[in-house]
């Protein structure tokens, strides 16, 4: 275990070094200004389409809110709350910029992910859609660029099981057992249960649950937080100042906090908000490319929300509580220290808080990751395999639930990097096609979009 421990932090340290944050910073950078920062400037019609997206309004599986749930309950998980704790642990507040800086520039990648999804999706064998950088690489770059997409799909089908599957269930199963005793099997077990409940019914059954679940849960953990926030605003602006002071200087020793280097700041920001808000790595467009949609651009901008909500807003209040609240100095790391912030404000019940946000969390990601990997494998393998997929994703949660979880964290994190290559050299290529096709809407005033769609070979 300790030498594939030692490998896998090798690679680890390669794929996510200056060349992989410059790769996800650079491309989100090239597309926001090709775009003219339309994403930021057009945040207000994102969220007018969202709430007009309720119902589906074209050929798809599910309606484009549904796809915006399903995508947010992949992306609001264990990074929300035990991903920004890692990063301001591991590289001192300064890691919460770095983190807004990834969100920013991941607007634009987000959104053109899920124009160029909706753009080259296509109809499978049971005559569902299906989409994302494996199929917007082979319908967009042609045969030569084939091997990309293909890579794409392995990595995602094996990386569905580290940041989807192991962390989340290893997640809930630590805070389940540290805050109410719950045994780590038990809990592994009905995890299964629950899960199997809703996959087995595939990608309808996901978003309809996604749907309900995600709003929910979102909006009382963002209460809960500014609650936090409220009991500390007279730490708030000192809190502000170490972020953005740290962002560019090194973070001195404070406590149980070692101190951090700026080059560490960065690291961990950028590498936990990708994390959490996944807008480089292709996964989120496997999702809007099921959407009942009126074509690319609408749907590009309901995706591109899903980066503001997850990081610009949920992070921000787990990275504001624990500093505000004094907690980042106590040594702890992970949930236990978002967890120790929210029981030092809230005594009594702030804990148990993020225990019960952190296992709704996890349990949506664990579905929507499901269905990312199983696109995946169908791509590679065809429709076939999409039940016995969805068997060894029930079972591999027992395993993740009683693992380890340094291992696992590791694992996610290093399968995060192989996955986001191929999708950025993707969309950096097809940056043309995404850039026509939003000044053509634009133009006409929203009304020149084509369904999108490409015949099935």
């Amino acid at each position: 275990m300790e030498a594939l421990n030692s490998i896998v932090g090798a690679i680890n340290s390669v794929v996510w070094g200056p060349l992989m944050l410059v790769l996800i910073l650079g491309v989100g950078f090239f597309l926001q200004v090709g775009l003219k920062f339309m994403p930021i400037l057009r945040i207000g019609t994102g969220f007018s389409l969202l709430f007009k997206g309720r119902e589906g309004q074209g050929e798809g599986q599910i309606s484009p809110f549904n796809a915006l749930m399903t995508s947010l309950s992949a992306t609001i998980g264990t990074g929300n709350i035990a991903g920004v704790a890692t990063a301001v642990f591991l590289g001192g507040p300064g890691a919460l910029f770095w983190m807004w800086m990834t969100a920013l520039v991941g607007m634009a990648t987000k959104y053109a992910e899920a124009v160029c999804a909706v753009k080259y999706r296509e109809k499978d064998e049971l005559g569902n859609y299906v989409g994302g950088p494996m199929y917007y690489i082979k319908n967009g770059l042609g045969a030569k660029w084939a091997w990309l997409g293909v890579a794409f799909a392995l990595f995602g089908a094996v990386a569905a099981f580290g940041i989807g599957n192991g962390v989340q269930a290893n997640g809930v199963a630590q805070v389940l057992e540290a805050n109410f005793g719950f045994n780590t099997s038990v809990t592994g077990i009905v995890l299964m249960v629950l899960t199997a409940a809703v996959i087995l019914g595939g990608i309808t059954r996901i978003g309809a649950v996604a749907g309900k679940l995600v709003p929910f849960m979102a909006i009382a953990y963002i209460i809960a937080g500014l609650l936090v926030l409220l009991i500390n605003i007279g730490n708030i602006g000192h809190a502000l100042s170490l972020v953005f002071t740290y962002a560019f200087t090194p973070s001195a020793a404070e406590g149980g906090f070692a101190g951090a280097a700026v080059w560490a700041a960065i690291r961990f920001g950028v590498a936990r908000g990708v994390f959490s808000n996944e807008a480089g790595l292709g996964s989120a467009p496997i999702a809007h490319a099921a959407a009942e949609t009126k074509g690319p651009v609408n749907q590009g901008l309901i995706a591109m929300l899903g980066t503001f909500i997850d990081t610009i807003i949920v992070c921000s209040i787990t990275g504001l509580a624990i500093i505000s609240s004094g907690a980042w100095t106590s040594g702890e790391s992970g949930a236990a220290l978002t967890s120790h912030a929210f029981e030092l404000s809230l005594p009594g019940i702030g804990g148990y808080l993020i225990a019960i946000a952190l296992s709704i969390f996890a349990f949506t990601t664990i579905l929507g990751w499901s269905f990312y990997g199983e696109k995946c494998v169908e791509f590679l393998l065809g429709v076939k395999s999409l039940m016995p997929y969805r068997v060894l994703w029930i079972v591999m949660i027992y395993f993740g639930a009683t693992a380890d979880l340094g291992f696992i964290w590791l694992l996610a994190d290093t399968l995060n990097a192989m996955m986001a290559i191929p999708n950025l050299i993707a969309l950096a290529l097809l940056s043309p096609i995404v850039i026509k096709l939003t000044k053509e809407f634009f133009a006409s005033g929203g009304k020149s979009e084509e369904p999108g769609g490409t015949p099935a070979e």
